[in-house]
């Protein structure tokens, strides 16, 4: 029993320990990935390594200096991470773990088990994009991805509509009653329309931007929900994430950013 304990003590613990530190790390990476923040977690992610070795190899006068600054910069990083934490602490609040639909995409993952449920039908999807740019239509699409978008879902009205083009010219006919606000995309479902998104606080951004933009904006900043813009004024389409606009020339890159993101 004792030989258990000590195996236990000296092997098993230590790789779970060295497990859950990179499961953390890779879901913090996650969050940050294309982001302006993303050379600060790095640059964190070598001075602690650099750190450790100097602890390995008993160097104590740059150990100490190293283990200051980290104490130090823990609180800078809260400063300089609070939309990410807010929006890993949203990851941890929402209910991923009890959602039938997510457990579903995991099996998916393994099993490669196609499901109209589970994968987004992009060229529709973009297909019904096209037509409301040409004619000038403004919309506003938000893509679910991990965090839940149920708290802002309720604003709205919920629906249950399988994802195709004339459902969406329909939404957002200026003469429907559902072309106001947003509208909620998961897996390959709308799920809410009428949305009413949280507007961005932020002073950096174009001034030129619409209701439309700063609650695209607001809403990915929050979450890591992707946004799709339509401008009523001139017809261009953008995609926002992490509260960065990114200008859409044409459906193939819209296609390519989507194929890339909702993998």
């Amino acid at each position: 029993m004792e030989d258990i304990l000590n195996i236990t003590h000296n092997y098993i613990i230590p790789f779970i320990d060295i497990i859950l530190v990179g499961i953390m790390l890779y879901y913090a990476y996650k969050l940050v990935r294309g982001t302006a923040a993303i050379n600060i977690f790095l640059g964190f992610v070598i001075i602690y390594i650099i750190w450790w070795l100097t602890e390995l190899v008993n160097m104590p006068i740059l150990s100490n200096i190293l283990g200051g600054f980290i104490s130090v910069g823990v609180i800078a990083l809260i400063v300089v991470f609070q939309q990410e934490i807010r929006k890993f602490l949203l990851l941890l609040g929402s209910s991923n773990i009890t959602n039938n639909k997510n457990i579903l995409k995991k099996f998916n993952l393994f099993f490669k088990i196609s499901s109209e449920q589970t994968e987004m039908d992009l060229d529709e999807f973009i297909k019904a994009c096209e037509n409301l740019k040409s004619n000038k239509t403004g919309a506003l699409f938000v893509i679910e991805r991990n965090n839940s978008l149920d708290f802002i879902r309720t604003t709205g009205d919920e629906l249950s509509a399988t994802i195709s083009s004339p459902i969406i010219e329909s939404i957002f006919y200026k003469n429907s009653p559902l072309h106001d606000g947003a509208v909620i995309i998961e897996g390959n479902y709308i799920t809410g329309s009428r949305v009413i998104l949280p507007v961005t606080e932020s002073k950096n951004i174009n001034s030129r931007l619409g209701l439309r933009h700063r609650a695209a904006i607001g809403i990915t900043e929050k979450t890591d929900a992707l946004a799709i813009v339509i401008s009523e004024e001139n017809g261009k389409l953008s995609l926002i994430k992490n509260g960065e606009l990114i200008a859409i020339k044409n459906s193939e890159i819209l296609k390519s950013k989507l194929e890339i993101e909702l993998q």
